[in-house]
């Protein structure tokens, strides 16, 4: 049976917090007359893979035996889906893309019958086109530019925190452009997000303006239904690999330390122990030159560096009032001094249900200790 109108999670002319908003097709038109059908919608957004959506309806027919979702034409393969969540009158984006599949289940209880609809995020579109082409053979080329050529003839934007990437380059590219500006946005360090018709594509945003609290045991401002952070000591405190004489004759090792911005008071790392130093060694990459070992080395070495604090939990979507994003910081409060402070999402799994809008989040961090400006009213709650 479908979700109760009364709920408002899905849709009412009245917007009320944490309700949901399906916007299909070009003319972005709300699906309002399938709301009473959507049993369940989770979007799984992250700053490492592509942003996917499931909206599960029930499988109902009308007087007519025609089968109300899947007959409808309105969730084609390929038809352009946008979902927003309305926090009273202010409306976010969580996710645009495409729908790129459906499931049809028919079991022997008709009234079982369910329909899921798969979506991706935009980068679903750079997926369609197998291109062979030599990027800087005329001129040397940049990473910026060929990340403008790339993105701007799909309709999208660029942010303007774009990294500048690497330049006076030579890459061939010999498969889809999504494939190609992930290995792009690997070779750099980078990451490669595609949010709201703009495409990120730069290095962790660390030191970003953070996003609204995370507020546990807060009394009325308490928006996190649970929390549980759990520390890393096996993550290494820096990279070493080895370069080649150039005679051929031997090799010298080269250590490189984490440069990511420290998200608190004191960094995670075991560096001042007084135990050996915990250094991971690279292996396998002697054909590269000096300069790209120590690209690789860096990336594994901030790779190692972020986390070695790690949290996950669960948000109240109404009470947060706001659409929590990865890639960017966000404050954690009421959970001890030595754990306050502020994090970098890593992903977020949006659920909109019979419980209402949740949201699921696995937070990162590479240091220790309260940073937050106040313990925003935390002693006021349990007062």
């Amino acid at each position: 049976m479908g979700l109760s109108v009364s709920l408002n999670i899905f849709g009412e002319k009245t917007r009320e917090p944490g309700e949901c908003i399906v916007l299909m097709g070009v003319a972005e038109e709300e699906i309002v007359d399938f709301y009473p059908l959507l049993m369940e919608l989770t979007i799984d957004a992250s700053r490492s893979e592509a942003a996917v959506a499931k909206l599960t309806f029930e499988g109902r027919r009308d007087e007519q035996g025609k089968w109300i979702v899947q007959d409808s034409g309105i969730f084609k393969d390929w038809e352009p889906i946008k979902i927003k969540v309305a926090f009273g009158d202010k409306e976010e984006e969580i996710m645009r893309g495409y729908v790129r599949s459906s499931k049809l289940e028919y079991p022997t209880d008709a009234g079982s019958a369910k329909v899921t609809v798969e979506c991706q995020d935009d980068s679903y579109r750079l997926d369609r086109t197998h291109r062979n082409k030599t990027w800087g053979e005329d001129t040397p080329s940049s990473d910026a530019q060929i990340l403008q050529e790339i993105v701007l003839p799909y309709g999208l934007t660029l942010s303007g925190d774009n990294g500048a990437g690497q330049s006076g380059i030579e890459v061939n590219q010999n498969g889809s452009d999504i494939a190609f500006l992930k290995s792009r946005a690997a070779e750099n360090g980078y990451e490669l997000i595609f949010s709201q018709g703009e495409v990120y594509f730069g290095p962790m945003q660390l030191e970003a303006q953070a996003q609204p609290n995370i507020m546990a045991y807060a009394g009325r401002e308490t928006n996190c239904i649970s929390i549980n952070v759990s520390t890393d000591s096996h993550q290494p405190d820096a990279v070493a690999f080895d370069v080649p004489d150039e005679t051929g004759d031997g090799s010298t090792e080269t250590i490189v330390e984490p440069d990511l911005f420290v998200m608190g008071p004191e960094h995670a790392s075991s560096a001042d122990s007084g135990l050996e130093d915990f250094i991971w060694k690279m292996s396998g990459e002697t054909g590269s030159d000096a300069a790209a070992l120590t690209e690789k080395a860096q990336q594994k070495a901030n790779e190692f560096d972020i986390k070695k604090v790690n949290a996950t939990g669960e948000l109240d979507g109404m009470l947060y009032g706001n659409v929590l994003r990865p890639g960017f910081p966000v404050g954690v409060d009421g959970i001890g001094e030595q754990y306050n402070g502020t994090y970098y999402v890593d992903k977020v799994v949006h659920k909109f249900s019979y419980e209402g809008y949740r949201q699921n989040f696995t937070l990162l961090r590479n240091a220790y200790g309260d940073n937050l400006e106040s313990a925003g009213g935390l002693l006021a709650g349990i007062l």
